[in-house]
């Protein structure tokens, strides 16, 4: 039987055990470029461990989940951050776990908005890409040679989510 999960909105607070929140924060916003430019500056900074010592930039094209949606598994990159920014303008589905002895524990799910991104600390329980409504497109930033940066684990009795209102 498996145990349906809540969808929690995003906020750095509940998510700072797992990572960070990417979003325009007024506290770090500088005003650059003669004042036509608002940066804002420093939200997520992404950790390499190890070599290969480099960070990488691509583009992930998601298709949106159906639900009831089942999740089974999770993954995590123990030698890098791994950070996911919208480009479609649309939300998405975070879900991460703490780990318990080198396996996830219950999977908490966030409701990653449109302006939002994350930025996963190396090693943490993560589910893959959750896209909703359409196709959409992120720009993720994560360590090269993902062959040596990836382990997953399934859950012995999947969790289920519902459609999230958005």
């Amino acid at each position: 039987m498996s145990t349906y999960l809540n969808i929690k909105p995003l906020t750095k607070q509940a998510f700072a055990p797992f990572g960070d929140v990417i979003e325009a924060d007024p506290g770090t916003m500088r005003l650059i470029n003669g004042g036509t430019t608002e940066r804002y500056h420093a939200l997520a900074e992404p950790v390499v461990v190890g070599a290969p010592e480099r960070l990488i930039f691509s583009i992930f094209r998601g298709r949106p989940r159906q639900f009831p949606y089942t999740i089974d598994m999770m993954e995590r990159h123990p030698y890098g951050s791994q950070s996911f920014m919208p480009l479609s303008g649309r939300p998405f589905l975070v879900a991460v776990s703490a780990d318990e002895d080198g396996r996830p524990g219950v999977p908490q799910v966030f409701l990653a908005q449109a302006g939002q991104g994350v930025n996963y600390f190396p090693n943490v329980w993560h589910h893959p890409l959750m896209a909703l409504g359409e196709v959409s497109d992120f720009l993720v930033v994560d360590r090269d040679n993902p062959a040596a940066n990836l382990q997953e684990k399934t859950f012995d009795a999947p969790y289920m989510i519902m459609e999230p209102r958005l």
